[in-house]
């Protein structure tokens, strides 16, 4: 199958690689894995997968520590013409129940530590289980070594899935959002050329890959333009400095930037080799914009996405990069701007509704087609549920969220679903969970409660109540009591006037 043929997102990355000594990763402790070697890797480990009964279009649902034998197993999902479903890390048994329950998927990967709990979970599905810990050792790899480096790419179309990635929304539980080879690797492609990326580009890796950011963005953008990266457990300031020398360019959520500010050796001097410092996941705060500027002299490059179209809009490379924008419509995306009431396009400077469409835009929900289709317009544009407007230089703003989704370090917290838990508790009476500005995080969860008159409610008790319960970046970092919630006269919350009362809770002293 010559790649011309074959949309398998695999095909595309590594059928033209030229030079097989070219190094793509570098570990933090010095390992070097070239291009060759990825190949071969994930070869042997799609090996391991068609023997355990993997078929194309199966889901391989997979919750892991960050290593290289992960990004080897997504490759080799990939290759086999299966469907790769990665699973945040901070996921507990309670919420596992539910993703495995709803995807079905025929393989569950996780850590060796987790795999007593998930066995019974995994046999609801007549999913078979294999481990892989965060030293990349377990028994996938176990038999991956010794399996053969020889597979022949599974033949996909450019409309077949590569993966699902389950998405908050603010009614229901977590929907899976399909992504097709083509969606993955048309949006890489042109970030590739949006961004500037060559062969010569060395990518700081610290963002995690169970989340379209460290995978899709960072992972693919590098492997299409032939770059390497440095591959990082998670994010170190001081060791990120010190890789600035030899590095080109940073991908990071805000959290990154506000820690990386904090730290005295952060200067012109030390930044002086990056190429570009990218920012996503979360609303950069123009504050931490405008002090990297004039720390480092670099601008930091804000764009926007979302687990459903990948990448939609970025801050030009050349030209102005405006603090608090999420910059211009990628090539061969459409943005438009609607009043959220009748779907009309809004003139710029006015604020309604961001709508997208384009061949980055996801294929549907995993077996939701009526939630499907009420979030595509006729004429095939999405409906984001993000308010923003277009300004009149044509740059995109984002102003808030039309479900008041929370976007807490880069992961969407799904509001309701945390109420759920905290209602359940003696003493309280109702609960609304808000996204308030927070600088690490983009958004701080804050819960604000009614309870019982003489109820013994405090934030302690309702965190450790929670603790266990919820994934961590679903946990309030703030609970505070009231004696009532904000109500318009149809009796809704009125989480608006919450967030404005709390907004400044998180403001550094």
């Amino acid at each position: 199958m010559n790649q011309a043929a074959n949309a398998n997102l695999f095909s595309l990355l590594f059928d033209g690689v030229d030079d097989p000594k070219r190094l793509a990763i570098e570990t933090h402790d010095g390992a070097l894995i070239s291009y060759g070697d990825l190949i071969a890797r994930a070869g042997q480990m799609a090996n391991v997968l068609v023997a355990r009964g993997v078929k194309p279009g199966d889901r391989v649902a997979v919750q892991v520590e960050k290593s290289v034998a992960n990004i080897v197993l997504y490759l080799a999902t990939v290759r086999a013409g299966a469907v790769y479903l990665p699973l945040n890390t901070a996921y507990t048994l309670n919420e596992l129940d539910y993703f495995i329950g709803d995807a079905e998927p025929s393989l569950v990967v996780c850590d060796p530590s987790k795999a007593e709990g998930l066995a019974p979970i995994a046999a609801k599905v007549n999913a078979k289980v294999e481990t892989l810990g965060p030293d990349g050792k377990g028994s996938l790899t176990e038999a991956a070594e010794k399996a053969s480096s020889e597979f022949t790419t599974v033949p996909r179309s450019s409309d077949d899935l590569a993966a699902i990635l389950y998405t908050s929304g603010t009614t229901g539980r977590s929907k899976g959002a399909m992504l097709t080879h083509d969606n993955l690797a048309s949006n890489s492609l042109s970030l590739v050329d949006y961004w500037r990326f060559t062969d010569k580009d060395v990518l700081i890796h610290a963002l995690p890959i169970y989340h379209t950011h460290g995978l899709f963005v960072a992972t693919n953008v590098t492997l299409f333009a032939r770059a390497s990266m440095i591959f990082l457990p998670k994010l170190d300031p001081d060791l990120i400095i010190k890789l600035m020398a030899r590095a080109t360019v940073l991908m990071g959520v805000p959290t990154f930037y506000t820690r990386l500010l904090q730290n005295p050796a952060l200067s012109r001097d030390t930044t002086k080799h990056m190429r570009l410092f990218i920012s996503g996941s979360a609303p950069l705060l123009a504050d931490t914009h405008r002090e990297w500027s004039a720390r480092t002299g670099h601008a930091v490059l804000e764009r926007y996405g979302m687990t459903e179209t990948n990448m939609n809009t970025s801050n030009p490379y050349d030209g102005e990069r405006v603090p608090g924008a999420v910059g211009f419509p990628l090539p061969g995306v459409s943005v438009r701007v609607t009043d959220p009431e009748t779907g009309k396009e809004l003139p710029r400077e006015e604020i309604g509704m961001i709508e997208v469409k384009g061949s980055n835009v996801f294929k549907g929900y995993w077996r939701m087609p009526e939630k499907t289709k009420s979030e595509f317009r006729p004429d095939g544009f999405f409906i984001t549920g993000d308010l923003g407007k277009i300004d009149g230089k044509g740059y995109v703003h984002i102003l808030g969220r039309g479900k008041d989704l929370v976007i807490s370090g880069g992961f969407n917290v799904y509001p309701k679903e945390i109420e759920s838990e905290i209602d359940a508790m003696p003493g309280v009476i109702e609960s609304a969970v808000i996204g308030v500005p927070h600088a690490d995080f983009g958004e701080g969860v804050t819960a604000v409660l009614v309870c019982n008159k003489g109820a013994d409610v405090t934030e302690a008790g309702v965190l450790k109540a929670l603790d266990g319960r919820l994934a961590k970046f679903k946990m309030p970092k703030r609970v505070f009591v009231v004696d009532e919630l904000p109500r318009n006269t149809m009796g809704k919350v009125q989480k608006n006037i919450l967030r404005d009362t709390y907004k400044d809770i998180y403001a550094k002293k």
